[in-house]
């Protein structure tokens, strides 16, 4: 890419709303109800930007047994709680949107019906309604380069000139799986010498977001 990006692409939890270490102390409790006891940094190694459906096969995978449909509904009051009581954007996320002239959009494992929660609660729905695509809305989640494709055909840009913003390991795979540059923000759980790879720039304050954009 030589120019401005045609498109930037914005991952949503860890990247938009710092959501991530909540989050996983609550998967953690989850998890061990289930019958498999781990880690939170086990958790940030093998679930960080997967999609439900993956995580939901490696618990069944490690407790021995199918889940049942709707398994999670029963902890859904958790996770709205900890949402609801903690959740802010990421640091200095607002102010980089507000220089970003070029279209935006989101691009996440998440369900839609997440990321409108933590979206809404984090006053970031309004920048990218009508602009968010899930997981839910291809074959495969990331590392496959589905989701980023779908993206960018929805919103008429080449993956060429796209950038995309992310913070996991799977979701850096996928953007390069997809052609596109990807930014890696490491001012979340993951080391920053993890998120280095071909087509990444890595940083750590979103303030340099714009200017590592143009």
């Amino acid at each position: 890419m030589t120019g401005p990006p045609a498109l930037v692409l914005f991952d949503c939890d860890g990247v938009l709303v710092d959501s991530e270490r909540l989050l996983v102390k609550v998967d953690a409790e989850v998890y061990a109800r289930l019958g498999w006891p781990v880690s939170e940094a086990e958790i940030v190694e093998r679930f960080l930007g997967r999609t439900h459906a993956f995580v939901t096969e490696e618990i069944e995978r490690h407790i021995g047994r199918a889940l049942p449909a709707g398994w999670e509904e029963e902890f859904r009051p958790l996770y709205a709680a900890a949402v609801e009581r903690d959740l802010r954007p990421v640091p200095g996320v607002v102010e980089a949107l507000d220089r970003i002239p070029w279209p935006t959009c989101v691009a996440s494992g998440g369900s839609h019906r997440k990321m409108r929660m933590t979206l809404g609660k984090t006053g970031l729905l309004a920048r990218f309604e009508g602009r968010i695509f899930s997981a839910e809305d291809v074959a495969r989640g990331k590392p496959a380069p589905d989701l980023f494709l779908h993206a960018a055909r929805a919103m008429g840009a080449a993956p060429a000139d796209c950038v995309v913003v992310e913070d996991s390991l799977p979701g850096l795979e996928a953007a390069r799986a997809a052609g596109m540059r990807s930014l890696a923000y490491a001012g979340g759980l993951v080391p920053a010498e993890r998120l280095e790879g071909p087509g990444t720039t890595v940083f750590a304050d979103m303030a340099r977001l714009p200017g590592l954009l143009s």
